[in-house]
């Protein structure tokens, strides 16, 4: 048990999937992780951050296949690329190890003997997709169809990526096997379901604490208005996993044993250290459990997990961060533009810390995209970290080692300084503690300002050429270095190496968070060495041509086979329709009467159009991108034939056309001037 005054917590970030190399954009979660962990070390806090591979699943099995080895192979041989990518980005994870091992093998079939045991398995014989020419089941991401709520093709077999519905594979229109491209065949198998609808007070209770986000704790109430739906956690063979305890020919889903393997990751480090890993796990601990996740988890993290850790007897997490999609310039990671970067392809041409400051700007408590935006990547760095925070240990260093035999002054020349950057140490703190670590990151960056601003103001450089202005410039470099040994604590979380670098030249033990407000004084340091040079433009051409390169000699990657946070690849182009087809749309001008929101919907407005002597009603996913007001009595084009769909807020007769990459970079189609309501466009 923890003292007091010092919290326990344990963190895990999502696994990735174990059948191809890691991406940038895997790293926004296990970085923003990572940022956490570290400054709850530095705190002086206890913490656990585990983590590892997703090794099961039919997609899995596939790939090796592809590959010509066997599964074990593959899932080996990425874990082990993983884990040097982890290491080399600074992901200080205390242990990384698969889900395909024997501590996730027992505690999974603990977990289901004790639900089945307290009657919370129930056994049902359910219909599945199945392909005939590979005489299987198919997973639910290998079957593509038609989505049965808002019409749109080639969704998954699980969820809609356009209106976010979810399904079962048998509701698909037109459904077709992503292996065979054939329509599967409805069989009917005996299946093993969680009685997750049991635990809906709970489930509603634990939603209404601080465990989750509210944008997170919104998408909930969707899915409890709808009824909670029992788990299917069995899959037929062939199938690559956990064998459920007495179903021969039965598989744990994948999606049962992953979140297990946050417990085996904790079990293999604690027999290590000799030291009892379940005890974190029971309620009466007082260890604090925070799940860092993707949002394309989310159900799985907030309904099935709690759920299956409270019916066993298990602590429900403390909370589930949920943190948005990689894009970069503005858009989805792209092949073909050379913008779907490898993570191994980045550590080849720029420093990894460059990734960790950029990402650490970027990063908030909210569930939203994250965009790489390489113009500002480049500027960023080579402004704040290069041309302020190392610039001014560079600019103190010599006059210290050259004039007064490397050691510091017996005083600050200026108090004041350093007061006022202490002043602000326990607001990063809880900006870092509350997960904003982009305002943290602006905080300490105006420290950085100040520090620079007095070594100007000051002019050391022109002091020096004066014998008498020698001790006045002993104590104005020992200043600038105090402030230099500040950003280097505050920023430490985010910049391991830079820190390490730091402490070396200054000659001090790792700083501790306690430590900041200290003064170092009469103190001898290092001779200065470069910490970090400038970001090189064409460092960040090659890796895009390294990029695109790799498009043209790696095997194509089917997108069904990934479970990879971010998105993933190119858009796939839809089934071909002829002129005849297209001619049917009927596009028309629209004035927007009235624009307003939607009570209960993340990303609907509710739109009144006028198109020339009748209003039609629209709900239109562009609540990221406008404000109901600013849209009333502009003009859009909508397509005015498409048959009306009734949806849980109402009756939407129409469609609007709008354009951009999503979230806030989406434009509503206005016509030249001079269209009037009702006008067809053609």
């Amino acid at each position: 048990m923890s003292s007091p005054d010092k919290r326990t917590i344990l963190i895990t970030n999502a696994l990735p999937y174990a059948n191809g190399d890691l991406h940038l954009g895997h790293m926004v979660g296990f970085m923003q992780a990572d940022l956490w962990a570290r400054f709850q070390e530095m705190r002086g806090n206890d913490v656990i951050f585990v983590g590892g591979d997703d090794q099961h699943g039919t997609p899995i099995m596939l790939s090796a296949e592809k590959k010509g080895i066997t599964t074990q192979e593959l899932i080996d041989q990425v874990e082990t690329n993983h884990q040097a990518d982890l290491d080399e980005f600074s992901i200080g994870l205390d242990n990384f190890t698969g889900t395909h091992r024997d501590e996730n093998k027992t505690i999974s079939a603990a977990l289901y003997t004790s639900l089945r045991e307290r009657g919370h398995i129930d056994v049902k014989v359910i219909k599945q997709a199945f392909d005939e020419e590979k005489g299987m089941f198919l997973p639910d991401r290998y079957v593509k169809g038609t989505c049965p709520k808002c019409s749109s093709p080639d969704q998954y077999g699980d969820n809609c990526e356009v209106c976010g519905t979810t399904y079962d594979t048998t509701d698909l229109i037109d459904p077709y096997s992503v292996l065979s491209g054939k329509p599967p065949i409805e069989k009917e198998s005996e299946h093993y379901f969680f009685k997750v609808s049991e635990f809906s007070e709970v489930l509603e209770k634990w939603r209404d604490s601080d465990a989750l986000q509210p944008e997170i704790a919104n998408k909930l109430n969707e899915w409890f208005e709808g009824g909670l739906i029992d788990w299917d956690i069995s899959r037929d063979k062939p199938y690559w996993g956990f064998e459920i305890p007495d179903a021969p020919g039965k598989y744990f889903y994948v999606w049962l044993d992953a979140p297990v393997g946050y417990m085996a990751s904790h079990k293999v480090l604690a027999d290590r250290r000799g030291e009892d890993w379940e005890w974190h796990w029971r309620k009466e601990s007082d260890t604090e459990i925070f799940h860092f996740i993707g949002k394309d988890i989310v159900r799985f993290h907030t309904l099935f997990w709690p759920a299956l850790l409270h019916a066993t007897d298990y602590k429900m997490p403390s909370a589930v961060f949920v943190h948005g999609f990689l894009t970069v310039d503005g858009a989805k990671m792209s092949k073909s533009r050379g913008t779907f970067i490898m993570a191994r392809t980045y550590l080849k041409y720029l420093d990894p810390e460059y990734l960790r400051y950029y990402f650490a700007a970027k990063f908030s408590s909210s569930v939203v995209d994250l965009d790489l935006n390489l113009e500002d990547f480049v500027a960023r760095v080579n402004s704040d970290l290069v041309g302020k925070v190392v610039n001014i240990a560079s600019r103190c260093a010599g006059f210290i080692n050259k004039r007064f035999d490397g050691r510091l002054a017996a005083q600050l020349h200026d108090p004041a300084l350093h007061s006022t950057m202490v002043e602000s140490v326990e607001t990063i703190a809880q900006h870092y503690e509350n997960r904003e670590f982009s305002a943290a990151m602006r905080d300490i960056m105006k420290l950085a300002d100040l520090a620079n601003q007095y070594i100007d103001e000051n002019k050391p450089w022109a002091m020096i050429k004066d014998e008498a202005n020698l001790e006045t410039v002993h104590s104005v470099c020992t200043s600038g270095l105090n402030a230099f040994r500040l950003l280097a604590g505050l920023l430490k979380p985010v910049l391991p190496q830079l820190a390490e670098k730091a402490e070396e030249f200054l000659n001090i033990d790792p700083i501790q968070w306690n430590d900041l407000s200290l003064s170092l004084l009469d103190h001898p340091i290092n001779s200065f060495k470069p910490m970090m040079t400038r970001v090189d433009p064409e460092a960040i051409e090659a890796m895009i041509t390294d990029s695109k390169a790799d498009l043209e000699t790696a095997q194509k990657e089917d997108d069904t086979s990934s479970k990879a946070t971010g998105p993933l690849a190119d858009d796939p182009i839809s089934p071909e329709v002829n002129f005849d087809d297209f001619s049917k749309v009927d596009l028309r001008v629209a004035k927007i009467v009235k624009a307003e929101h939607v009570e209960g919907a993340d990303k609907l407005l509710q739109l009144t159009l006028d198109i020339g002597g009748e209003t039609r009603n629209v709900f239109a996913g562009i609540k990221s991108a406008y404000n109901p007001e600013d849209l009333e009595g502009r003009l859009t084009v909508m397509v005015a034939n498409l048959a009306p769909r009734k949806m849980r807020f109402g009756l939407s007769e129409g469609m609007v056309l709008a354009a951009g990459p999503g979230g806030s970079d989406l434009f509503v189609l206005s016509p030249d001037d001079g269209a009037q309501p009702g006008m067809r466009v053609k």
